[in-house]
C-alpha cells in the first residue's frame, strides 16, 4: 500500500506551502485565506502518511480519498489568493503543476485501491 513517490511529492509540496504561508503572513499581512492554505496543503501529506498504516483497504481507499479532497481544496485556495492578488500570476504558475501533479496521483492511486478492493 506504500507510495513513496506520492509520499515524497505530498511531503515537498508542503514545505513549499509553509512557505507560503510565512510569506503570506509576513510580507502581506494576510491570516485568513494563508492559514486555509497551510491547513488543507500540508493535509494531503499527512493524510497519505495516515495511509500507509490503514487498519484495512477500505481504511487506506478512505483517506487516500480524504487527501485527495484536501488536495482539490487547496487548489481552490492557490486560485483564490492569485485572483485576489495576495500572490502573483509568476508565483500561481510556479506552484500549480505541483497540486495538479498530486491530484493526477492521487485519483490513480484511489482508482486503482478501489479496484483491487473490488475483486
Amino acid at each position: 500500500m506504500r507510495n513513496d513517490a506520492l509520499s515524497s511529492k505530498s511531503f515537498d509540496f508542503a514545505l513549499r506551502i509553509i512557505k507560503l504561508y510565512k510569506y503570506l503572513t509576513k510580507e502581506k499581512k494576510e491570516y485568513i485565506l494563508s492559514k486555509q492554505v497551510l491547513r488543507s496543503g500540508t493535509a494531503i501529506g499527512a493524510l497519505i502518511s495516515e495511509a500507509e498504516f490503514a487498519q484495512s483497504k477500505a481504511d487506506f481507499i478512505n483517506k487516500m480519498y480524504v487527501s485527495l479532497k484536501e488536495a482539490n481544496e487547496t487548489r481552490y485556495w492557490l486560485k483564490l489568493l492569485v485572483q485576489s492578488e495576495y500572490i502573483t500570476t509568476e508565483m500561481f504558475h510556479s506552484i500549480l503543476p505541483d497540486i495538479e501533479v498530486l491530484i493526477r496521483l492521487l485519483v490513480a492511486s484511489t482508482k486503482t485501491a478501489k479496484k483491487n478492493n473490488d475483486k
